[in-house]
């Protein structure tokens, strides 16, 4: 379990493929591994991952095939991934509840600067719109991020919206590899834990 505080941005050193997936070499600098053991999860731009080797500043983990097919962003040797240590019980939830398992990828549809902040506004899959709402929780990329707004009333009439925008401060950017976001670009969603129990609970009184 995770929070969606990121801890460090990573890059990912090498990318080599193992029976259909691949094994990462991932390293850090700011991200304290001194306490790590194999086996731990570390959250990989919010993909939930174990721990199989690790020096003073990398760690190793495999990716299966289906993972790679549900995600975004493991398999670009070089590119700089978001990193969090899984939450022991007596952390500050500073975010909201992460498993760190993905539901779907979205993409990138604006990233305007606004001044103070910036607007990401992102569309996600269709299957995804009925867990997104307004002042809601959602996590991209293994950020924990804020709804702002989501699709208007035509798009409610026609269906579910899935389209939703947040805000982003400057700290976040700095801290995070979503400064590094274009219109286009492919990210990692998860949404709100609590929201997908309640889909689950209301299925089963139908």
């Amino acid at each position: 379990m995770f929070s969606g505080i990121i801890a460090d941005i990573g890059s990912i050193n090498q990318a080599a493929d193992r029976n259909g997936g691949l094994r990462l070499v991932i390293a850090t600098k700011a991200l304290d591994l001194s306490d790590v053991q194999i086996g731990d999860s570390i959250a990989v731009n919010g993909i939930c991952l174990t721990v199989i080797e690790h020096t003073a500043g990398t760690f190793t983990v495999e990716v299966s095939r289906e993972t790679l097919n549900c995600t975004v962003g493991l398999d670009a040797q070089g590119a700089p991934v978001n990193l969090e240590k899984a939450l022991c019980l007596a952390d500050r939830l500073g975010g909201h509840l992460v498993s760190g398992h993905v539901d779907g990828v979205g993409e990138v549809i604006e990233f305007a600067d606004l001044g103070e902040s910036w607007k990401l506004v992102v569309r996600a899959p269709q299957a995804l719109a009925k867990f997104i709402a307004i002042k809601g929780s959602i996590t991209i990329n293994g950020v924990s991020l804020t709804i702002n707004q989501v699709s208007g009333a035509e798009e409610l009439l026609a269906g579910h919206p899935n389209e939703f925008s947040v805000n982003l401060i400057p700290h976040t950017l700095e801290m995070t590899n979503l400064k590094n976001l274009r219109a286009g670009s492919r990210v990692n969603l998860e949404v709100d834990l609590i929201a997908r129990y309640v889909e689950r609970m209301m299925q089963a009184q139908i």
